[in-house]
């Protein structure tokens, strides 16, 4: 058992015995269908916190020769699977953290040596009888070993794009370093599967890429393995019911990605510490902080900015993901920057409709807290005024809310406010911090037609007033109000009776104010 080939499960024994380990074993199954095959080469990136590590170490656990792993698999999905006693521990396992590298040299060519010297040094002390025809090259030992001795080699590579992510700005480097992966990796008899993992795809030069014999597996198309992407709904209803959290909750702070194969997933780390923890709220800002997301949101590029807003007011917007080449500096157009924050987590895709949205409270969490210390504007005094401007909803001072949705008042490019449908944006912005206590809904069905916004209390705020909205243009607040009652718009909504606001929102144009009118709804009509 070596430190880099063949290593031992011990990683993996500490996964399995923590509180909390969901099974997702299965992965395996996908992994095994593919070895010794043209599709042998799987590169899986995922945000930070979606278990890319953990499943590198389940891998290792499972195909090292260095260890017995059959016990730690007892119980798990996996040990269903007809291929599962085939591949057993049967492989000579190279596994290899990039980042561990990379922080003990101080340049891609000192990582490299360092990794051929440490590789190279633990096979020749598992096959000293070996006859090596040149033991300072790796590739060259590799396939001596497998030559005479019939063992084939899995290659597993953690972090393997972590050299794009510390060396932005240095081409040279990372070209360097793919040729070197190239080298080792790409047509080798000697080895059956190659797993990497990552936060960005495999890098791409042109029409040229040097890693182009692999099959990936990114948040734009997981493809077979999307549900191991993060957490299921059905793993997580599983653990709401184990820790007594209510699944709604859950479900808002923490879903939100939806791919094809797997419909609704969750952040899994953030879900895991929320149970752990018995409290739902923002444990992604404990990995990495919202200057992250700032650097990317603050790019000056024509739309971003609107877009960011919508999202935020809980819009989706489209976007084109062929353009991003799979880095963290280039940058051409609004649609790169996007595609980057899909990868990175901050942005869930709709592969369908080719548009973007945030996924959950917990991320757009994240988007206010950077919107808020950027500079722009009177949206961000919006954003952090938010509370207030609900509670003034609550007690009725309809001058401080007309005057904080005259703060949210945003012009854009593409948003033209001039409309209802605009206007709503605005309001969503100003009542941001509603998405604490409330489900959000536009364009809800009731009596003869459709409210325009109604807030429902989630299970644990019954105590707060559902809430009722029309929106009129170059109209008055009063006769919103008039709406709301002529058309019925409550009537899906008797048990808040007494427990009811009523709010009409007017936009002057001529004036370019805003108007407020609250009534409290006591009764509903027999």
């Amino acid at each position: 058992m070596g430190n880099y080939l063949n290593p031992g499960n011990e990683k993996f024994a500490r996964v399995i015995q923590s509180e909390i380990y969901v099974d997702k074993t299965k992965l395996i199954s996908y992994t095994n269908s593919v070895i010794n095959t043209q599709q042998e080469y799987v590169c899986v990136s995922r945000p930070r916190r979606f278990g890319k590590s953990m499943a590198a170490n389940m891998l290792a656990a499972y195909y090292s020769r260095g260890c017995d792993s059959g016990r730690l698999f007892e119980g798990f999905g996996i040990t269903q699977d007809e291929s599962f006693e085939q591949h057993l521990n049967n492989y000579d396992t190279i596994f290899l953290n990039m980042q561990e590298f990379l922080s003990r040299s101080r340049n891609v060519r000192e990582l490299t040596e360092r990794l051929k010297k440490t590789v190279l040094r633990e096979l020749k002390m598992a096959y000293p009888d070996v006859d090596y025809f040149d033991d300072t090259d790796l590739i060259d030992s590799i396939q001596d070993v497998y030559s005479q001795k019939k063992r084939p080699f899995i290659i597993i590579i953690d972090e393997w794009d972590c050299i794009f992510r510390e060396y932005k700005q240095d081409k040279k480097a990372q070209e360097a370093y793919l040729d070197f992966l190239r080298d080792m990796l790409k047509d080798r008899a000697c080895i059956y599967l190659v797993y990497m993992t990552g936060i960005l795809p495999v890098k791409k030069y042109g029409t040229h890429s040097a890693l182009n014999m692999f099959d990936e597996f990114s948040m734009l198309n997981p493809g077979p393995l999307a549900p191991y992407v993060g957490f299921t709904e059905k793993e997580v209803l599983e653990l709401c019911g184990k820790y007594r959290m209510d699944p709604e909750e859950i479900k808002n702070w923490y879903d939100g990605y939806s791919f094809e194969n797997a419909v609704s997933v969750y952040s899994p780390r953030s879900v895991v510490d929320c149970m752990r923890f018995g409290r739902i709220g923002n444990y992604w800002n404990q990995t990495e902080t919202f200057e992250a997301l700032q650097i990317y949101i603050d790019m000056n590029f024509d739309g971003l900015k609107d877009d960011v807003l919508s999202m935020i007011a809980g819009d989706s917007v489209p976007v084109n993901t062929g353009s991003f080449i799979n880095d963290m500096t280039t940058f051409r157009t609004e649609d790169d920057v996007l595609t980057l924050l899909i990868h990175l987590g901050y942005l869930a895709y709709d592969s369908e409709n080719k548009t973007v949205r945030i996924p959950n409270s917990e991320i757009r969490t994240e988007y206010v807290n950077t919107v808020a210390v950027s500079d722009w504007g009177t949206v961000s005094n919006a954003l952090k005024n938010s509370a207030d401007t609900l509670k003034a909803i609550w007690e009725g001072r309809t001058e401080q809310v007309a005057w904080a949705i005259q703060q949210a008042h945003f012009e854009t490019s593409h948003i033209q406010y001039n409309d209802e449908n605009a206007l709503s944006y605005t309001i969503s912005l100003a009542l941001y911090a509603a998405g604490n206590f409330y489900t959000v809904h536009r364009e809800l069905p009731g009596g003869k037609g459709f409210a325009d916004l109604v807030f429902i209390p989630r299970k644990r705020f019954q105590d707060k007033p559902a809430l009722v909205i029309e929106l009129k243009w170059d109209k008055s607040a009063q006769g919103a109000i008039k709406q709301i009652k002529e058309k019925n718009y409550c009537r899906c909504l008797e048990e808040y009776q007494g427990n009811l606001f009523l709010v009409g929102i007017n936009y002057d144009r001529k004036t370019k104010e805003h108007q407020c009118v609250i009534e409290k709804w006591e009764k509903f009509p027999i």
